[in-house]
C-alpha cells in the first residue's frame, strides 16, 4: 500500500453515515463504490430541494405566486446549467429525464439521411438510439487502442462516407468501463473538418471534470443528474438549436404548443413552439432541474481542479492497492498510463464476478458493480483478451466469469472506503469467501457459512 495521505471528502453526501449488516455479524458503515451507476445526492442538493419544496407550484402557465416562483426557479436552473457547461450564445438547454433520454431526443431530431458514427466502446445509451429510424444510417467503429487511433479511425470513416450528407459523431468523454478519458477536442476537430457534428456523452465526465462546450467545440452535450449527485430523475441535452428547433417535437402535448385548433375537416391544427419548450411537453420535473443546478453550483464552488486532484490521489491509491493483489487484472483500452477518472474495472482469476461482488457486500459492507455495465460490445472485446469463461455464482475454482467488477467513486468518497476495499479484495483472493453463495432471481446471494478445516 502507498504511504498514508489524508484526503477528506470535500462535499458531504447523503448516506455517508448509513450502517449495513454483515452476514458474519455486526454492522459497518456502508462503503458506496458504485458512483458510476448513480452517485449519492450531495447534502447541499438535498438541503436546497428541501428548502424549495414548500414553495413548489405549477410552471409556466400559473398566475399564482408559487407558480411564478417555480417558473423563475426552473428557468434560472436552465441558465445555471448553461453557465456550468460553458454554452455558447444561442445554444439551447433542454431538460430531459436522463442521458439516454437526451440522446434519444437528439436521434429523433436528426435531419433525414443523417449518418451517425459511434465507436463500439460506447455505453448503450450512445449506441442504440440512432438506428431506430429508417432514414438514418449508423456506422459502428471498432474500439480503438489509443486516443490517436480513435481520431484516425474517425477521420477515415468520415472521409469515406457516401453520400456526403449530414453526419453526427457520438462519443463518450470518459468510459463508464475503464474510466479512461477520450480525446474529445481532437475528435470534434476531425468531425468538423469533414462537415459532421458531434455530441458528447458526458455522463461519466461531468461529475469529475469541468466540461466546457465552447472550449471542446462539441455541438451538443448530454448528461444525467443522477450521475452528478442530483438523483431526481432529470437530465440535460445542451447545444446547437437549429436541428432541435426544426425537428418534430419529441413529445406531443401541452407546453410544446403555441396554439391548437380544429381544422375544416375537424383535424387538429397545431402551432408548435420554436424554443426549448418544443421538446419539453408536459409538466416539467422542476425539482430535478433545480437539483441539477444546485449540484452545478456546489461543484463549481468547490473548484473542479481541487476535486480532480483529490480524485487523482484516491485513484492512485486504489490502483496501487489492486496492483499488489495477485490475480486481479485491471481492464484498460488505452493502457495503464492513460488519464482517467475514478472508475476502475477488473477481473479476478478463479472468481465469478458476481460472487466476488456479493462477498464484498455481504462480508465487508462494500457496494460495487458487476456485469457488463451497459457496454456489452466493449466488455466482451476486453474480456476475450483477459480469457475466462462464465461460471456459476459461488462455484469454487471457476475461471473468471464473462463479466467484470467495477469500482467507482467521487467527491463524497472517504479514503477509508478505498482502503477497506483494497483490504477486502486482498483477503478474498488470499483466503476465499467466508460464506457460500447461490444464484437466486439472477442475483448472487449469501447462503451459509463456509466450513473451514482446522
Amino acid at each position: 500500500m502507498p504511504a498514508t495521505v489524508t484526503v477528506d471528502a470535500p462535499l458531504p453526501v447523503l448516506g455517508h453515515e448509513v450502517r449495513v449488516p454483515l452476514v458474519t455479524g455486526g454492522e459497518v458503515p456502508y462503503a458506496a463504490l458504485d458512483y458510476a451507476a448513480s452517485a449519492p445526492a450531495l447534502q447541499r442538493v438535498w438541503d436546497d430541494v428541501a428548502a424549495y419544496a414548500p414553495y413548489y407550484g405549477s410552471v409556466h402557465r400559473g398566475a399564482g405566486h408559487l407558480s411564478q416562483l417555480s417558473t423563475d426557479l426552473f428557468e434560472n436552473s436552465r441558465a445555471t446549467v448553461a453557465e456550468f457547461l460553458g454554452c455558447r450564445p444561442g445554444d439551447d438547454v433542454v431538460f430531459t429525464r436522463s442521458t439516454t433520454d437526451s440522446l434519444n431526443l437528439l436521434a429523433a431530431a436528426l435531419p433525414p439521411g443523417t449518418r451517425v458514427f459511434a465507436f463500439e466502446s460506447e455505453h448503450h445509451a450512445a449506441l442504440l438510439p440512432w438506428g431506430r429510424r429508417a432514414d438514418t444510417a449508423v456506422t459502428w467503429l471498432d474500439a480503438p487502442r489509443t486516443p490517436e487511433q480513435a481520431v484516425d479511425a474517425l477521420e477515415r470513416a468520415l472521409a469515406a462516407r457516401e453520400p456526403h450528407g449530414p453526419a453526427l459523431v457520438c462519443v463518450t468523454g470518459a468510459s463508464n468501463v475503464t474510466g479512461e478519458l477520450w480525446p474529445v477536442r481532437e475528435l470534434a476537430a476531425a468531425a468538423h473538418a469533414h462537415g459532421a457534428r458531434i455530441v458528447l456523452d458526458a455522463a461519466q465526465l461531468v461529475p469529475h471534470q469541468a466540461v466546457d462546450v465552447a472550449e471542446l467545440d462539441v455541438d451538443w452535450v448530454a448528461f444525467s443528474g443522477h450521475k452528478l449527485y442530483a438523483p431526481f430523475g432529470a437530465g440535460v441535452l445542451a447545444g446547437r438549436a437549429d436541428w432541435l428547433r426544426r425537428a418534430e417535437p419529441y413529445l406531443a402535448g401541452g407546453g410544446a404548443t403555441r396554439s391548437v385548433a380544429r381544422g375544416a375537416a375537424g383535424e387538429p391544427v397545431v402551432e408548435w413552439h420554436d424554443t426549448v419548450a418544443r421538446h419539453e411537453a408536459g409538466s416539467p420535473n422542476v425539482i430535478g432541474a433545480y437539483a441539477i443546478a444546485s449540484a452545478c453550483r456546489a461543484l463549481t464552488a468547490a473548484g473542479f481542479e481541487r476535486l480532480a486532484e483529490r480524485e487523482r490521489v484516491l485513484l492512485g491509491r486504489l490502483r496501487a492497492g489492486l496492483a499488489g493483489v495477485p490475480g486481479i487484472r485491471v481492464i484498460s483500452l488505452f493502457g495503464d498510463d492513460a488519464p482517467r477518472v475514478g472508475v476502475v474495472s477488473f477481473v479476478v482469476d478463479g472468481w465469478n464476478s458476481s460472487h466476488f461482488a456479493a462477498a464484498l457486500s455481504a462480508e465487508y459492507g462494500i457496494g460495487v458493480r458487476d456485469g457488463l455495465f451497459c457496454a456489452h460490445p466493449l466488455l466482451r472485446a476486453l474480456l476475450v483478451e483477459n480469457g475466462g469463461a462464465a461460471g456459476e455464482c459461488g462455484a469454487p475454482g471457476e475461471a473468471p466469469a464473462a463479466s467484470a467488477i467495477r469500482v467507482s467513486f467521487g467527491v463524497g468518497t472517504p479514503e477509508e472506503h478505498i482502503d477497506r476495499f483494497v483490504r477486502a479484495a486482498g483477503e478474498l483472493v488470499r483466503d476465499g469467501a467466508r460464506w457460500s453463495y447461490r444464484t437466486e432471481g439472477g442475483r448472487c446471494v449469501p447462503e451459509g457459512p463456509v466450513a473451514r478445516g482446522v
